[in-house]
């Protein structure tokens, strides 16, 4: 029987994230230019991103009810397969129908590599689960990062999106070849039956989370997938924020175990959303170099949300099995993929009023931009209500984990 290398197996999720949070980053780098090409409308574009995470959550849904049959590596192969078609069709769209079509699949493979690899990382890692997740989430921002870096040095250098998109089949080369080649641990979810996982589903605290996880993967990734819109005339540039901001998630995140273990994750989540609306409302009104401190704050406020979210679950509610993790990251990118269209509509309405209104161009962009921040402000600041109550009802009930029986 070949040798599992765990270090191995965790490498090849990291990596798989890393090629979805570059499809992000890139994908936001790009927008400006495909509105240039195409003439597309904000709305048009908002569409056209909310593909991606429309096919997150149609990836996670069933890979969560298919994860205890087909198991970790079969959904890991799955997201190869999608992220090799996705890009390879993105670079050869024509027009929005292509584009609509290529980013569902890069979004497919998306939700499958979180479908396979958290309930994975849970079972290899089942004595610091939070923690594990934290550091397997730090290549999401990581992978903005590198994204975000290789869209602004190729378009400063005047090359164009198709080539911005190639870049991306290096890393999903590598992460396939591992997927492929490495031996993966037998399942520890598949001792808690599907059904027990679908009864499980209806908890009241796990539905109350869901509630959550659609305003935390807004607050979080609504800004970021529209920062080149949102801040391209306030004085900093877009993809160095993202930059920065990303940066400073993976950063928080690897180094998330004692902040976890200190708050307990009730109380990382409470904090996140005041300093994330704090953050968010000050770059409403900022411009030039206060934005990148506006940024610091909003990425401080919601480094932990996606991570901590799936790690209270994974203890706190570890019947949902890896259903209950695709689910509510599912339901996440959902929520994102819904509002996307309306944060586009909210630039155009912003946009159309300012220039009725006698400005310039580049002013309407602006005030544009702001009100748009204004009302994503509104995001975090419901989370704080609601992750206060999440707070003081863990309080009571004690901030222990829920231990399964094994089978």
């Amino acid at each position: 029987m070949s040798t599992i290398n765990q270090n191995k197996i965790f490498f090849a999720c990291c990596l798989s994230l890393v090629v979805t949070a570059m499809t992000f980053a890139i994908r936001a780098g790009i927008l400006g230019e495909l509105s240039s090409e195409f003439s597309f409308t904000d709305t048009q574009l908002g569409w056209i991103n909310s593909m991606a995470f429309l096919g997150f959550p149609v990836a996670t849904i069933l890979g969560g009810l298919l994860y205890n049959h087909i198991g970790a590596k079969n959904l890991m192969i799955i997201a190869f397969v999608g992220h090799l078609l996705g890009l390879f069709l993105t670079i050869f769209s024509g027009g929005f129908w292509g584009l609509l079509i290529s980013t569902f699949c890069i979004g497919f493979a998306n939700g499958s590599v979180e479908a396979g690899a958290n309930p994975l990382i849970a079972d290899i890692y089942h004595e610091n689960k939070t923690t594990m997740l934290n550091k397997f989430h730090v290549w999401f921002p990581g992978g903005i990062v590198i994204g975000a870096l290789i869209a602004f040095a190729m378009t400063n250098a005047g090359m164009g999106w198709q080539l911005q998109i190639a870049v991306m089949f290096i890393p999903t080369a590598i992460y396939g070849y591992l997927v492929f080649t490495q031996p993966f641990p037998p399942m520890e979810n598949s001792e808690v039956s599907t059904s027990t996982n679908v009864v499980s589903l209806f908890s009241p605290l796990y539905i109350f989370m869901l509630v959550c996880m659609t305003l935390t993967a807004t607050t979080e990734l609504g800004t970021q997938q529209w920062v080149e819109r949102i801040l391209g005339e306030s004085g900093a540039h877009p993809m160095l924020i993202l930059a920065m901001v990303t940066g400073l998630m993976a950063v928080g995140r690897f180094f998330a175990g004692p902040i976890v273990h200190a708050l307990n994750p009730a109380g990382v989540l409470l904090s996140g959303a005041v300093i994330a609306t704090i953050g968010i409302f000050l770059m409403s009104s900022a411009s030039g170099i206060m934005v990148y401190v506006a940024a610091i704050l909003f990425a401080i406020g919601c480094m932990y949300f996606w991570p901590t979210m799936i790690g209270f679950i994974s203890e706190y509610q570890p019947k949902t099995g890896a259903m209950g993790l695709s689910l509510i990251g599912g339901l996440g990118m959902f929520s994102v993929s819904m509002w996307n269209p309306i944060i586009g509509s909210w630039l155009d309405e912003a946009r159309a009023a300012a220039l009725e209104s006698g400005v310039s161009p580049g002013a309407a962009d602006l005030a544009a931009g702001q009100a748009t921040l204004t009302n994503l402000a509104l995001f975090p600041a419901a989370l704080i209500i609601l992750f206060g109550a999440l707070f003081f009802y863990m309080k009571k009930r004690g901030h222990e984990p829920e231990v399964l029986e094994k089978a």
